[in-house]
């Protein structure tokens, strides 16, 4: 990290940044939720429900 000037990013931050991507990239909440082992798409929309409003906010605003 140091050699490539890299900041620190825990497991947790990065499983939300992979998450947050995916969603900002059309993938679908269903494959999402797969992906991060939730057992219920309900789980996934819970924490990341709003990521999926503000992307859907700015596919309207694009196209």
């Amino acid at each position: 990290m140091e050699r490539h000037n890299l900041k620190y990013i825990n497991i947790h931050a990065l499983r939300h940044a992979s998450a947050t991507l995916l969603i900002n990239e059309g993938v679908h909440a269903k494959i999402i939720s797969q992906r991060l082992g939730h057992s219920d798409i309900s789980t996934t929309m819970n924490f990341y429900g709003h990521a999926i409003v503000e992307a859907d906010k700015i596919a309207t605003e694009t196209r």
